[in-house]
């Protein structure tokens, strides 16, 4: 694999740390690019060795601050000016996904606006992993390469050989993704409904489904400020669960987020590395995503075939 010179992998600044552990997988060095930064805040990008007519491989999540998501539009724009062969944005989390429809009058949908920006910038494939909504795919119109964490999540899970095993999944949205996980460990599902006082805040939840004196694993995508998972642990445990452990693809983890993983009845919380993840929660383990990102990037330079590594 090393030997292919034909492909590059560069890094934004945010996800350095993760494209490093991909090259290390694919037996490449890691490209070289600066991006200066000017006193006001704006930044600008180039590559120090020649791209022309490779392919190109970028690596960043689009987490907060926006300063990600330009950063990568100005390396796409940057290839494209180097005559790059193809262009490859490859976004272990894809942000602003929460906003994938008019759920109510009068508001942008932002994860349309972000598949916009990164066609305009002359983007040709897309790699990512565990979008909020499976139809931002759509949003597309390039080949989208869409991972799931349950790649590392499940042998973890199975790992651990719960016994009296439950899948839960925090909110009814959510269904679909746990019932997935429920039918590959072969135990039942049980489904919290949440109502919502406005964005970030859960008024009241009740559980459907039985967990008393069961080990459950609550399966989500993201946990951001943690209030609805902590929330859901917190009641299970009150009608009896055993354990409770939440298992989340992306470590958005923001503003009380990890006091309140701390403090609640949550064992532990299992992410990937797709977002970093600095503050100290003993609670919290991150499973690298590496090894799948730098297969997927192996399969796409030599024309293999992506679904047969799917687990489910």
């Amino acid at each position: 694999m090393g030997n292919n010179k034909n492909y590059m992998v560069f890094s934004g600044t945010a996800t350095k740390y993760l494209a490093e552990k991909i090259c290390q997988s694919l037996g490449c060095p890691l490209g070289e690019l600066v991006i200066t930064k000017f006193s006001d805040g704006e930044f600008a990008v180039s590559y120090e060795e020649s791209i022309r007519g490779r392919d190109i491989f970028l690596v960043q999540s689009t987490f907060p601050s926006s300063d990600n998501l330009m950063e990568l539009l100005l390396m796409i724009d940057a290839a494209k000016r180097a005559s790059a062969r193809t262009i490859n944005a490859v976004i272990p989390y894809f942000g602003w996904a929460r906003q994938d429809r008019k759920d109510k009058p009068r508001v942008s949908i932002g994860a349309k606006l972000v598949a916009d920006l990164l066609s305009a910038a002359g983007v040709n494939r897309v790699i990512t992993m565990d979008l909020h909504a499976d139809q931002i795919q759509g949003f597309f119109n390039v080949p989208v390469d869409h991972l799931y964490a349950s790649n590392v999540i499940l042998p973890y899970l199975q790992s651990l050989q719960l016994e009296d095993l439950v899948v839960a999944s925090p909110d009814v949205g959510g269904s679909k993704r746990a019932n997935t996980y429920a039918k590959f460990l072969g135990c039942p599902l049980v489904l919290c409904n949440k109502t919502r006082a406005r964005a970030n805040v859960v008024s009241s939840m009740q559980i459907i489904g039985d967990v008393e004196g069961k080990n459950v694993v609550i399966i989500d995508d993201m946990v951001d400020t943690a209030g609805t998972i902590t929330k859901a642990a917190d009641i299970m445990k009150a009608a009896g669960a055993k354990t409770v452990r939440a298992c989340a693809s992306h470590c958005v983890m923001s503003g009380p987020a990890s006091e309140r993983v701390q403090d609640s009845a949550l064992e532990e919380i299992v992410f990937t590395d797709s977002i970093p993840y600095s503050q100290r929660c003993a609670k919290v383990k991150q499973l690298s995503v590496a090894d799948l990102f730098a297969e997927t990037i192996r399969r796409v330079i030599n024309n293999e075939s992506i679904s047969s590594q799917y687990l489910i």
